[in-house]
C-alpha cells in the first residue's frame, strides 16, 4: 500500500511538470507497466484529480482543471490564499523567490477551478506599495511559464527600449528574474537566433502556438550570462567610455550589473556604462571610489560638473 501511495504521488508530480504524457513515457519513468499506469490513473480520478485521457496508439494523459479542487491538495479558501500569495511574491514583493513563485503559480492555476480563478483575479483591485523595478502582470508570467513548460510557441507584441513596436514569434525556454526585472530567453523564429526580452514589455497573444521540439538549450550559466550581457548592452539614451584608475577586477565588483571591463594595465581599465539620465551615471561613477576620466560624453561631463559644484557647496567650501 505504501509503495502504491508513493507511486501515485510521483505520478501526480510528473503530470504537473508538463501538459501531456503518453502511457509509455509514464511507465518508463516509474518503472511499471502501462496497465499499472491505467490503474493508477483510475485511482487518481477516484481521489478527485481531474485526469484527462486521449485514446489511440499515441494517446496519453494530462492533468486538467476540474469542477472541484482535488481533496489531497487544498480546500477552496487555502487555494485562494496560496494563489494570491504566489501572485504577490511573483511581483517581487519578497526578493529571491520570484522565479519559484511563478513555477508554483503555473502549477496551481493548471488545476484551479474556474470559480476560484475569478476569486483570485479579484485581488487585482488591491493597491500594493510601489517597489523598485517595473510591474509585471502575474497572468503574463504564468502564460509564459506554461509555454516554456509545454514547449509551445509564443506570439506577442513587444515594445523595445526605443519605443518601437513589433510582433514576435518565438520558442520560449526560460524565465529569468534579475533585480526585480523579468526576462524571457527564447529562440526568435524570424531572426533564427537566441534573444532576450523584457517581460514587462511583452503583451502575449493567445492562444499559444503549436508545440515545438526543444532545441539544445544553453547551460544555466550561459543563460545568466546572456541576460546579464543583454542588460549591460541595452540601448541607453546616454553612453560614455570611462577610464578608471583601478584594476578591472575591482571595478567589476563595484558595478551594480555585470559589464564588460577592459583591462588597460595593472591599475587602469575602461568600460562603457549607460543610463537614461547622465545624472544617474555621474552618481554611480562616484560610488566606484576611484579616480576616473570621461572619454567621449559631454552630457556626462556637464552632469559631473553640476554634481561637483553641489557637493562643494554642501561641504561648506568657498
Amino acid at each position: 500500500m505504501l509503495e502504491t501511495s508513493a507511486r501515485l504521488l510521483r505520478l501526480l508530480s510528473l503530470l504537473q511538470t508538463r501538459r501531456d504524457w503518453t502511457s509509455a513515457e509514464l511507465a518508463e519513468r516509474l518503472a511499471v507497466t502501462t496497465r499499472t499506469i491505467r490503474n493508477d490513473m483510475d485511482r487518481l480520478r477516484g481521489l478527485g484529480y481531474p485526469v484527462e485521457a486521449r485514446p489511440g496508439v499515441s494517446g496519453g494523459y494530462r492533468l486538467g482543471a476540474g469542477g472541484s479542487l482535488p481533496p489531497l491538495l487544498l480546500d477552496d479558501e487555502e487555494a485562494v490564499a496560496v494563489a494570491v500569495g504566489l501572485r504577490t511574491a511573483a511581483s517581487g514583493s519578497v526578493a529571491g523567490i520570484e522565479e519559484t513563485s511563478v513555477r508554483a503559480l503555473a502549477k496551481l492555476q493548471q488545476v484551479l477551478p474556474s470559480r476560484l480563478r475569478h476569486r483570485v483575479s479579484a485581488f487585482q483591485y488591491t493597491v500594493p506599495m510601489p517597489g523598485r523595478g517595473p510591474r509585471v502582470n502575474p497572468d503574463v508570467l504564468t502564460v509564459i511559464a506554461a509555454a516554456c513548460r509545454d514547449h509551445e510557441r509564443l506570439r506577442f507584441d513587444y515594445t523595445a527600449h526605443s519605443g518601437s513596436a513589433s510582433r514576435r514569434s518565438v520558442e520560449p525556454y526560460r524565465l529569468v528574474n534579475d533585480r526585480r526585472r523579468w526576462y524571457l530567453v527564447a529562440w526568435d523564429l524570424d531572426r533564427a537566433d537566441w534573444r532576450t526580452f523584457r517581460v514587462d514589455r511583452i503583451e502575449p497573444r493567445t492562444p499559444t502556438g503549436p508545440r515545438f521540439p526543444p532545441r539544445e538549450l544553453p547551460s544555466d550559466e550561459e543563460i545568466a550570462a546572456r541576460v546579464a550581457r543583454g542588460v549591460g548592452e541595452a540601448t541607453w539614451r546616454y553612453r560614455a567610455r570611462v577610464i578608471v584608475h583601478a584594476p578591472a577586477a575591482y571595478v567589476r565588483d563595484r558595478l551594480p550589473i555585470p559589464v564588460d571591463v577592459e583591462s588597460l594595465g595593472a591599475d587602469r581599465c575602461a568600460f562603457r556604462p549607460g543610463s537614461d539620465h547622465p545624472q544617474m551615471l555621474a552618481l554611480y561613477l562616484g560610488m566606484l571610489d576611484a579616480d576616473f576620466e570621461v572619454a567621449d560624453s559631454p552630457e556626462l561631463v556637464a552632469a559631473l560638473r553640476v554634481l561637483a559644484e553641489r557637493y562643494r557647496r554642501a561641504a561648506g567650501d568657498s
